[in-house]
């Protein structure tokens, strides 16, 4: 069997301060600033790793994972296999345009940049919003409760697992239904609910920005958040990036597309290994790991070359 290599870009969620350790233990921390990520944070790196309430903010979150990713991916693409496809949750999308070279890696951190600045400018229209971590209970059972709330199914990662996003003053009747109903239910550290129509403003303002920007043609084929398919027109490439700001992410329908486009090996570039962890859950056939198992570049590459 012929091996086929997906690169997985993670979201928000499983940032920590010692994130950047595997590309500073390599000395490339320098890429940091060619690419001016302190002036997107507005302080110091350091700064933001080193206080919580800075690293889970979006202003923080999201540039500095998009910036690991793609200092990441640029430490491993010349000793890895060019991926046959490339995919990414939520912001995670984001550093798989930059991955895939669709924007250059400098662009692709002020698009994170920008995109965290408009959804935190959602708040000032709606309100405090908040997101759910919800399993063991069928997505459409959720939806059926949900009814008429301003609430909305933000992210679908399985037939019984899925993220939810709304107006906090909706959540508690949630929280109190679901663990009625036998589900487990965990507040996510976000303050927006990103991928729901809450967000639509930003998602207006961010495909006008996403314009300003050269799109390049793919170097590896990419898998849609909303549509979970591969997208490779210059319009449905722009489309996709602004709408799932506000749409759901199809991820559950993502992983089945890389299982059916015969991926064999996937890798998950970090923080973290939620992704590899639920690649592995639904398609036990497709190797996973993440990034972030690993001490060394050469450890990384044995891996991968193990599978090839």
């Amino acid at each position: 069997m012929t091996s086929r290599f997906a690169v997985l870009c993670p979201g928000q969620g499983g940032q920590h301060s010692r994130m950047l350790q595997f590309i500073r233990d390599h000395n490339m921390e320098s890429m940091f600033d060619q690419w001016d990520l302190d002036g997107h944070l507005g302080m110091k790196i350091d700064n933001a790793l080193n206080d919580d309430s800075l690293l889970f903010s979006n202003r923080i979150a999201q540039p500095i994972i998009v910036a690991a990713q793609l200092a990441t991916w640029s430490m491993l693409q010349d000793i890895l296999p060019r991926p046959d496809l490339v995919a990414g949750y939520s912001i995670g999308e984001l550093s798989a345009y930059g991955v895939a070279g669709i924007f250059s890696k400098g662009d692709t951190i002020a698009l994170a940049a920008e995109r965290a600045r408009l959804m935190d400018s959602c708040l000032l229209e709606s309100g405090p919003q908040a997101m759910l971590a919800i399993s063991g209970i069928q997505v459409n059972r959720v939806i059926e409760f949900i009814g008429d709330r301003r609430l909305y199914i933000a992210i679908e990662s399985s037939e019984d697992s899925m993220v939810v996003g709304g107006l906090r003053d909706d959540i508690p009747e949630l929280i109190e239904w679901a663990q009625r109903s036998g589900a487990r239910v965990s507040e996510l550290p976000v303050a927006v609910a990103s991928h729901t129509p809450l967000m639509r403003h930003a998602t207006d303002e961010f495909g006008a920005a996403i314009k300003q920007y050269r799109l390049n043609t793919p170097q590896a084929p990419l898998v849609s958040g909303i549509w979970a398919r591969v997208v490779q027109d210059k319009e449905e490439l722009q489309g996709s990036l602004a709408r799932q700001v506000s749409e759901t992410i199809r991820w559950k329908e993502c992983m089945d597309a890389c299982a059916e486009a015969g991926m064999t090996v996937a890798l998950e570039l970090g923080p973290g290994t939620a992704l590899s962890r639920m690649m592995h859950a639904r398609h036990p056939h497709i190797e996973c790991r993440s990034v972030s198992e690993f001490r060394t570049l050469d450890g990384v590459g044995a891996w991968i070359a193990r599978h090839f």
